[in-house]
């Protein structure tokens, strides 16, 4: 402060400005330096930043170069195997043409050939023509001097001549026709004959059923003999309620532990048995009783009957039968002839002539369809009057069959001519049926009288020594006295007793009638 005041104001003042100024000049300075600093580093970061920039623009420089080279090695690539591609197609089609070529060298070298075979042809047909002309006018002359020369020698005229010739060559036609036909007709049985037994063996072999079938059960078991008055009931007015609802007979015996259902209809039958045997396991039996439960066994047999129709007409595929012809099939069932089962014998009929017309070149669904059918009007025949081929006809007929199934069904016995070639299948499926081993059988009363009635008839005819019925009597062999029958007499007495038989007698299938005529020569040396 003293150094102030000694210094004076002025002094002061002028230091301050002075001060202030070197302060103002060192600011200066100052921000100078640091507007320096700021440049250098800008300039830096902007040199950093262009270097940054180069070394990006030249990575993707580089980057593109790369790709375009990789672009250009790949469409190279691409260049070269079309390149390829288009010289594998230029050469194959070189190579189709280069055959095409000489295919075509080879066509004209042979048209060439052919057309010097031709020329070659034409010259030789030209010359044997020249000597047909040559030859036409010497047979001409020579005719000529034939004929005249017969005229003179025959004195014939002309007209005369000529009808002797014609004459002459009409009967050595004649001749030789006859003899053409005969061995042809001979050529055509012994094939028809063999192609017949082709076809059966075949048929047969292809279908094979059961050997035998049940037949239709008519007896009921009871619990005990108390239940039979239980089914007569008092007066008899159960047994005869029973028989009144169901139409079959009741036959209560002495036998123990069974009663017998008897009548001719085996539907009935069947409807009466079942009826019977619910009856017994109720144990309620009175006329009422009795003939609601006789209704609804009726029902069920009858829904019963449908349905085995319906799986035979599926087991056949036989389309387009009613339900009512399906219920006639299924009342097949409970019908037996000679013990074999009617329906099980239709089905058979039925795949058995399908085999033979499918041989013949024949419709073989057609043939199936009259096979099954064939027998249906068994089912009814014991309530129609007449044959049950008729019957079955006149039954399909209401349900518009066609022509060739009625035929077929009306002639399998023969009753009606055959206008169709499946009537004979039928009938020939039919009689292969009934006749193979084991499809029928007879009581041993009736096959015993059958055995003796056929050696009986064999034993008749004169000439013959002994008759042998053999095979279950399907063959009957007959022995002959070869000194009182010759040839031709055995074949007359063969075909004699095969037409007997037929006449008097009544057999499943057929028989074969086998007659043995020998000659022995005895001498002796001594």
């Amino acid at each position: 402060m003293n150094i102030l005041m000694e210094i004076g104001p002025t002094t002061v003042v002028s230091a301050l400005v002075i001060g202030l100024l070197l302060g103002g000049a060192l600011v200066a300075i100052v921000q100078q330096i640091i507007s320096r600093a700021k440049a250098k580093t800008f300039e830096q970061d902007m040199q950093r930043r262009t270097d940054g920039a180069k070394r990006e623009a030249e990575n993707i420089i580089k980057s593109a170069q790369i790709d375009a080279a990789a672009e250009a090695i790949k469409k190279k690539e691409e260049f070269r195997v079309e390149a390829d591609k288009t010289r594998t197609e230029l050469h194959k089609t070189e190579m189709r043409l280069s055959k095409h070529e000489d295919v075509l060298d080879r066509q004209a070298e042979a048209l060439q050939q052919r057309e010097k075979g031709l020329k070659q042809q034409e010259q030789e047909v030209d010359r044997r023509l020249h000597n047909v002309g040559l030859k036409e006018k010497q047979l001409s002359t020579l005719l000529a001097q034939q004929k005249n020369q017969l005229l003179k020698i025959t004195a014939m005229d002309l007209k005369e001549a000529k009808e002797l010739l014609l004459k002459r060559l009409e009967d050595e036609c004649e001749h030789e026709m006859s003899t053409l036909i005969q061995r042809k007709v001979e050529e055509a049985g012994e094939t028809a004959d063999e192609r017949s037994r082709e076809i059966l063996n075949t048929a047969i072999q292809r279908y094979a059923a059961e050997q035998t079938c049940e037949a239709t059960v008519s007896t009921v078991e009871i619990p005990s003999d108390d239940m039979k008055g239980r089914i007569i009931g008092r007066e008899g007015r159960n047994i005869r309620a029973f028989e009144k609802a169901t139409g079959v007979d009741v036959i209560v015996d002495d036998t123990p532990g069974m009663i017998v259902v008897s009548g001719f209809s085996p539907v009935r039958r069947e409807v009466a048995r079942l009826s019977m045997e619910k009856l017994i396991q109720d144990g309620r039996i009175h006329p009422s009783r009795i003939e609601d439960l006789v209704a609804q066994t009726r029902k069920d047999v009858n829904h019963k009957l449908l349905q085995i129709g319906k799986d035979a007409a599926v087991e056949t595929n036989i389309r387009g039968l009613s339900n009512k012809v399906l219920s006639m099939l299924g009342a097949l069932s409970y019908r037996t002839s000679y013990g074999q089962n009617v329906l099980r014998h239709s089905v058979e009929v039925a795949f058995l002539s399908q085999v033979m017309a499918d041989e013949l070149g024949l419709d073989g669904s057609i043939a199936r369809r009259a096979g099954l059918l064939h027998d249906i009007g068994k089912a009814i025949d014991h309530e129609v009057e007449g044959k049950h081929p008729t019957i079955g006809t006149n039954y399909l007929k209401r349900f518009s069959e066609s022509p060739i199934i009625l035929n077929a069904v009306a002639g399998h016995h023969g009753d009606v001519p055959a206008d169709n070639p499946y009537t004979p299948l039928v009938a020939a499926a039919d009689a292969i049926s009934a006749s193979r081993p084991g499809a029928r059988r007879e009581t041993l009363e009736r096959y015993i009288k059958r055995l003796e009635q056929l050696e009986e008839i064999a034993s008749g005819f004169k000439g013959v020594e002994n008759a042998y019925a053999i095979q279950a009597g399907r063959e009957i062999r007959v022995i002959v006295d070869a000194n009182d029958v010759d040839d031709a007499a055995a074949m007359k007495i063969a075909r004699d007793i095969a037409k007997k038989v037929e006449d008097e007698m009544t057999y499943p299938g057929e028989i074969q009638v086998t007659l043995l005529r020998e000659v022995r020569c005895i001498e002796y040396a001594r």
